[in-house]
């Protein structure tokens, strides 16, 4: 599969998506979490050839989102499916302790028991994707992401003529990618990248939420503004 996908003339994709990974300084129950729970529930890369082995318990399959934000999604995709290994990306530490908030107690930040299957990954998304095998991948999930506005911006937006390859290589035949989004230039971007690509089936979106779509913090946000989320459903073909 090559990364020599058709799409916008653009430049390839950034080094880096991702900017600043703090936000306000961080409180000691964070640092903590972040220390102390983090590295136990972090997806060890020497597994991803393997990746059903990164889990506790053997998953009947593997998904995986991209940025997770506040962690609203994935902690309810992962209590709806307990069966699935669940791979929940994030750099920003703020997202990650929102999410690790959730999960351990306070005061047992280094003792309390971990999900079976859940796991985290604190660095760039693609350095996993590309470390995982060929359709090893289930379901992929990108959640209202950073839309990266301006033009000289695009090469770090996750949809991408690049990325799509690469999304397009670790998930499995007629495995879905939704991908959801307020923001009126990524969702124009959106149509743009994948009206052009090979790899997915990309019928047009909803407008609502559809079932079995969990909210999020930046949809309530982007609802209360008057903005309208998008919802598509990609199948890898």
């Amino acid at each position: 599969m090559t990364d020599d996908v058709r799409g916008p003339d653009v430049k390839p994709a950034a080094e880096r998506l991702y900017g600043r990974q703090r936000g306000h300084p961080l409180r000691p129950r964070q640092e903590r979490l972040l220390d102390e729970a983090l590295p136990r529930l972090r997806f060890p890369l020497d597994k991803a050839a393997t990746p059903a082995a990164g889990f506790g318990e053997t998953p009947s399959q593997i998904w995986f989102e991209v940025g997770f934000g506040g962690g609203e999604h994935s902690f309810a995709q992962h209590n709806a499916h307990p069966d699935v290994g669940y791979i929940a990306s994030e750099v920003f530490h703020n997202g990650l302790c929102s999410l690790l908030t959730r999960l351990v107690p306070v005061g047992q930040e280094f003792t309390a028991p971990i999900p079976d299957m859940l796991r985290l990954w604190d660095d760039d998304a693609r350095v996993l994707l590309k470390a995982l095998p060929h359709a090893s991948i289930d379901r992929l999930f990108l959640m209202f992401p950073d839309p990266w506005p301006k033009g000289r911006h695009a090469k770090r937006r996750f949809v991408h003529p690049q990325n799509v390859a690469l999304v397009a290589r670790v998930l499995k035949p007629g495995a879905v990618w939704r991908v959801a989004s307020d923001d009126p230039t990524y969702q124009a971007w959106v149509e743009d990248v994948m009206a052009a690509q090979p790899f997915f089936d990309a019928p047009p979106p909803a407008t609502e939420r559809p079932e079995g779509w969990f909210p999020t913090r930046y949809e309530a946000k982007a609802i209360a503004a008057g903005r309208q989320p998008l919802y598509w459903t990609f199948t890898r073909r």
